[in-house]
């Protein structure tokens, strides 16, 4: 697995640890800032107003002004200035302090309360071991993968692979035209041989889906749920993950079955190469395209972007197309430019 893959897969593994961790990191600092700034045990005494200077304004309009004062504290007089108060004095007035009692010119016009300061250490402090340790799981995650695949290793030796005798070459395009929307796999030969249609659409909850094996003659409904987004905008990989399929997170059902997926998104970029092995031997290779790239239809269908959801050509070996349409269903509904 290219480091692009292990790189991606550990970011995606983590979403809400990268959220947790920089939240976390922020309650403890302001959580220790404002424990500086305690007034909870100030005592409170009557000062004397000085001098007022005008401050400008605040957000709502209203005149601020810089108040200069005089207090008592322990038989001696100190001084002290409350920049920005709203409130209209004028020199001779009377005016609240409050005082830090082991030092007197810490001064403050009211009193924070204690208890907000330890609240957001303990909060930030949750976040950020909570964060820890769902990087860790994460890790151990991607590592369990890399050791789980049998055979010749998780990728499998795909060199030669499209040249194969016994490779066949299918078409898979998005028809969105119809009452079941969904996905229909074609041979060389035009001839629809699975299709994977919606049948019941949700805005909350599942989604119903048919796929239908035109080659064993089988037909299985699946529940499919929306893709869930637990990435950032702007980065490399896929800004939407994962979705549930029959209950399931579909790339942990992809696992059990014993299929990885690793992408080479340097080669031809933007048409994206999959290699897609099961138990460590070699299964498929699923690469975007535009919508059709027989031969005789390379003119009329040049490449055009954007690509990468709705058409793919697949090389497999495996006359069961069950695992292969899965992964490019996968692929497909979560918009995966690089995967695991």
């Amino acid at each position: 697995m290219g480091i692009e893959n292990k790189f991606a897969r550990f970011m995606r593994n983590t979403g809400p640890a990268r959220f947790l961790v920089p939240i976390g990191i922020i309650l403890i600092v302001f959580g220790i800032i404002l424990s500086g700034l305690n007034t909870d045990k100030y005592v409170e005494t009557t000062g004397k107003v000085i001098s007022v200077e005008e401050a400008g304004y605040d957000d709502d309009g209203r005149a601020e002004y810089d108040v200069s004062f005089t207090f008592s504290a322990d038989g001696k007089e100190h001084s002290g200035v409350f920049p920005g108060l709203t409130d209209n004095y004028k020199a001779g007035d009377s005016i609240k302090v409050f005082y830090d009692p082991s030092n007197p010119d810490k001064t403050s016009n009211g009193r924070m309360s204690g208890i907000i300061a330890p609240v957001m250490i303990i909060a930030g402090a949750a976040a950020l071991i909570g964060g820890i340790v769902l990087s860790i799981r994460a890790f151990k995650k991607s590592k369990e993968l890399d050791a789980s695949a049998t055979g010749e290793g998780v990728r499998g030796n795909f060199e030669g692979f499209k040249t194969r005798s016994d490779v066949r070459e299918f078409y898979c395009s998005f028809d969105g035209k119809t009452l079941h929307p969904g996905y229909v796999v074609e041979d060389a030969g035009r001839n629809i041989v699975y299709e994977g249609k919606m049948t019941k659409q949700a805005l909350v909850g599942p989604r119903t889906f048919e796929f239908n094996n035109h080659i064993s003659g089988t037909v299985t409904e699946h529940k499919v749920g929306h893709t869930a987004t637990t990435s950032y905008s702007g980065e490399m990989f896929s800004e939407k993950s994962w979705f549930k399929f029959d209950g399931e997170n579909i790339w942990d059902l992809i696992h059990k079955k014993g299929m990885r997926l690793n992408t080479n998104i340097h080669s031809k970029f933007p048409n994206l190469i999959y290699e897609l092995s099961k138990d460590g031997k070699e299964l498929a290779i699923i690469e975007t395209s535009s919508r059709y790239v027989h031969e005789e239809d390379e003119a009329e269908h040049t490449f055009t972007p954007p690509i990468g959801r709705y058409f793919y050509r697949i090389w497999t070996v495996s006359d069961d197309l069950d695992p292969v349409f899965l992964a490019v269903f996968a692929i497909s509904e979560t918009e995966q430019t690089i995967v695991e």
